[in-house]
């Protein structure tokens, strides 16, 4: 079975955009954890326009609540962004190269570059139990890399996945990052995965157990106006299980 994550950041964005705490990030996130979810995810940007820094302390406040459910907070590991992490102690962190004007992820970590400034960054959040992925393209070569610098999981990075689900190239797509996830695992980590997966795509890539977690906001968000935010959390859980 894959645990899904639920990505809390488009319920930030509707609470913000009219001033008020409506909808509640907390109490959606209890909402979502009563339905069956394994945890919840924010990725706070430096302009906190959706998930803020306070909504970080908030949802691990209710997590205590509920052992065995796991807070996941992703993000540019800048100054202001670990110590929020470092004083809310998520049960995972989740380490992404954004720039801080973009609009969402697009793409992973290029550790070879990279891996001076993410070893010290690795290294504090791990002092602290936090469990540490980073946020990898599916490049099967990549992964051992991953595991040097010290991170517990990668992320890969599903959006080429996404957009090629109903096109002739989907089951290339699909090879692609199923050898990367068993790099990932041969080289001793786990594997989560992320960024437009939906109803109609994520079975495909979680049904040979490869995948240990998969984190979801956006279009569940959008496929609850259809179906209605239970329904849609319990969807997700039937296909993942």
């Amino acid at each position: 079975m894959t645990h899904l994550s639920v990505n809390l950041n488009k319920i930030g964005l509707l609470r913000n955009s009219r001033g008020r705490d409506y909808p509640n990030v907390v109490e959606m996130a209890k909402r979502t954890l009563d339905l069956g979810a394994f945890g919840v995810t924010i990725h706070p940007r430096p302009d906190q326009r959706h998930a803020t820094y306070k909504d970080a302390h908030d949802l691990k406040n209710l997590l205590k609540k509920y052992p065995g459910k796991e807070l996941n907070i992703e993000g540019f590991p800048d100054k202001e962004f670990l110590n929020v992490v470092l004083e809310a102690q998520p049960d995972q962190c989740t380490l992404v190269p954004d720039d801080p004007n973009q609009l969402t992820s697009d793409h992973g970590w290029n550790i070879a570059r990279d891996q001076d400034a993410l070893r010290p960054v690795i290294g504090k959040l791990k002092a602290q139990g936090i469990r540490v992925v980073l946020f990898m393209d599916p490049i099967a070569e990549n992964m051992k890399l991953a595991k040097e610098v010290g991170a517990d999981r990668v992320e890969l990075y599903t959006e080429e996945y996404a957009s090629q689900y109903d096109t002739e190239e989907r089951a290339a797509v699909l090879q692609r990052y199923q050898d990367a996830a068993q790099a990932a695992l041969d080289a001793g980590l786990g594997v989560n995965a992320g960024h437009d997966l939906d109803l109609s795509n994520v079975e495909a890539l979680c049904e040979n157990g490869a995948i240990t977690e998969v984190s979801i906001g956006h279009a569940l968000t959008v496929e609850a106006l259809e179906y209605g935010w239970d329904n849609v959390v319990k969807m997700y859980l039937e296909k993942l299980s």
